[in-house]
């Protein structure tokens, strides 16, 4: 069962938060874009097998979270240790998935004395990074929605305005997974899309803008799962963000996309119950 929750930041303001309880090490999911916070349910039986605790949270304009233009990635930090404290936890690992894996990343930057260990499955790298084609392999349609959010709000609010889905950014790896366990994706995207754009368009121009922190800041051990055919955060954002991270490796899968790569959570999982 997981336990929801709204946590009151004292400003007028709410984060929705997801628990599945427990005693065990507690690990932050950060979800992607566009989803709603709750935790992945194809892993919950090796977070139980393993006695691990999933938290997460509806990131700022997504389900019951109070919207916050103007968010950039490093206020994930901040957010993360509001639910953590108003749950009573001190350490966490941090778990997250395409567009999580920065917000992620900002936890275990700026919150080193809380976190303990890292997964980045899919995530993407900052915008502009030096050695780094940043769109090379991208789908046209990811080139095209992120293009218009570097070009800032009105021009992302106006492609949005007429965006339609684009079933070419996932592999035939994808679809199968998205067919299968991963299905699941149906239950935290479609409240996304239902609730308005504004979610997805603070996390894309936070994505472009600069994230608050370096990835090198990091000094938790950092485990990346990258597929080699993903088309949304194509395999090079992966290569990029190991080889910034001292404590980093990486895992590749030439055969994975986007979605299909997180058949590896339940090794990734494991990975985090030796650290947590």
């Amino acid at each position: 069962m997981v336990n929801e929750s709204d946590v009151d930041l004292g400003d007028g303001t709410t984060l929705h938060a997801y628990d599945t309880g427990g005693d065990g090490p507690v690990v932050f999911w950060h979800h992607g874009t566009p989803n709603i916070g709750a935790p992945p349910v194809p892993l919950f039986a090796a977070a139980e097998r393993l006695g691990l605790r999933w938290v997460s949270y509806d990131r700022p304009g997504y389900g019951g979270s109070t919207p916050r233009p103007g968010r950039d990635i490093a206020s994930a930090a901040s957010d993360v240790e509001k639910v953590a404290d108003a749950l009573k936890i001190e350490r966490f690992a941090v778990f997250g998935h395409s567009g999580g894996g920065p917000h992620a990343l900002a936890c275990a930057a700026l919150l080193p004395e809380r976190v303990p260990a890292v997964v980045g499955v899919a995530s993407m790298a900052p915008y502009g990074a030096d050695g780094l084609d940043w769109f090379a392999g991208m789908s046209a349609a990811g080139v095209a929605s992120l293009t218009a959010a570097s070009a800032g709000r009105a021009e992302k609010e106006k492609y949005e305005a007429s965006a339609e889905y684009d079933a070419e950014m996932f592999t035939p790896a994808d679809h199968a997974a998205l067919s299968g366990p991963w299905n699941w994706f149906t239950e935290v995207v479609g409240p996304a899309i239902e609730g308005g754009p504004d979610g997805l368009i603070d996390d894309d121009l936070g994505y472009v803008a600069p994230w608050g922190f370096q990835p090198s800041d990091i000094s938790a051990p950092v485990l990346f799962l990258h597929g080699g055919e993903d088309r949304i955060a194509p395999f090079g954002h992966g290569e990029w963000l190991s080889r910034q991270c001292a404590t980093a490796e990486l895992r590749s899968f030439p055969g994975d996309g986007h979605i299909s790569v997180l058949r590896h959570g339940e090794a990734a999982l494991e990975w985090v119950a030796e650290r947590a």
